[in-house]
């Protein structure tokens, strides 16, 4: 591992008969950052996390894991796992699934700890099989946590999930960062990747097409959002120029604009008793969009 990095993707490309995977995708993973992976379905994402755990191997580049072959033991021992689909001995208890993963690992922490620390306290008892979708994928994280990992991969860990079990899982994530674990996190809310990512790498069709921070995934595209009272019709404002998209709801209007100005000075001219204003920059996904846009 002489750059440092915690995990990379050389240069790789993965095909599964006539449908190439992923093409020449090049990707890192840093000490202390989670990096969220983005993309529409079908994108890569998945390949990309099965490579670097050594559960698929590329047909061309390389793929490391701590400077090692994915499939050593060595770096399998300090890495946590979840992925979108797990397959459990639905007979056993909750506390007995995390103490079993536990045991693979050198230095995991304590049932009791993993339980307090993932909010699963009341699940220990409970055979898995009759747990619920959302309770199911909680066990699951806890079992990812449980070997004290330095590298966590977590493949649409919130799906299935209510709103406080899913800001349980935020707040986990973040106090592991702080801990010192890296986390990459593949995720279809926006939101999600938005609040918690240090660094965001955004695949199309099996390449990377854009990575850097959130602030920097949002300055690579020109739309800005606007929000304002009016009582032009939405149906009227769709039709001008350098207008994307035009929403109403109880806060107003909410407009998706390529230039603002034009669109703000067009608002005022016919509408003098416009109020609440408002321009801010476009979101993550409205960068989104636009980065994959092209490339669909």
């Amino acid at each position: 591992m002489t750059n440092g990095n915690l995990a990379e993707l050389d240069s790789v490309t993965k095909r599964f008969g006539a449908i190439t995977a992923l093409d020449e995708l090049s990707l890192e993973v840093r000490p202390g950052e989670l990096l969220a992976l983005l993309g529409p379905n079908g994108a890569g994402k998945t390949t990309a996390i099965s490579l670097l755990l050594g559960l698929e191997r590329p047909d061309k580049g390389t793929a490391r894991l701590f400077g090692l072959r994915p499939q050593s033991i060595a770096a399998r021992r300090h890495i946590g796992v979840m992925l979108q689909e797990a397959t459990l001995v639905p007979e056993l208890r909750v506390g007995e699934q995390i103490d079993m993963v536990a045991a693979y690992y050198p230095d995991p922490m304590p049932v009791d700890a993993v339980l307090e620390f993932t909010g699963t306290e009341s699940l220990r008892r409970r055979p898995y099989g009759k747990l619920s979708t959302g309770q199911k994928r909680q066990v699951q994280f806890a079992m990812a946590v449980v070997g004290r990992p330095r590298l966590m991969f977590l493949d649409e860990p919130t799906v299935g999930l209510d709103i406080q079990a899913r800001e349980m899982v935020w707040a986990t994530l973040r106090n592991l960062i702080e801990d010192g674990c890296s986390i990459v996190l593949t995720t279809h809310y926006l939101e999600e990747a938005e609040a918690l990512a240090d660094r965001v790498a955004v695949i199309a069709k099996g390449r990377l097409i854009a990575s850097g921070s959130v602030d920097e995934m949002r300055a690579l595209v020109v739309r800005k959002r606007i929000t304002c009272r009016t009582t032009i019709a939405t149906e009227q404002i769709a039709k001008w120029p350098d207008v994307q998209t035009v929403t109403r709801d109880q806060h107003g209007v909410r407009i998706t604009a390529s230039n603002t100005e034009s669109v703000v000075r067009r608002l005022l001219a016919a509408d003098q008793d416009l109020y609440g204003l408002e321009v801010e920059s476009a979101g993550l996904a409205e960068a989104f969009a636009e980065l994959t846009q092209e490339k669909n």
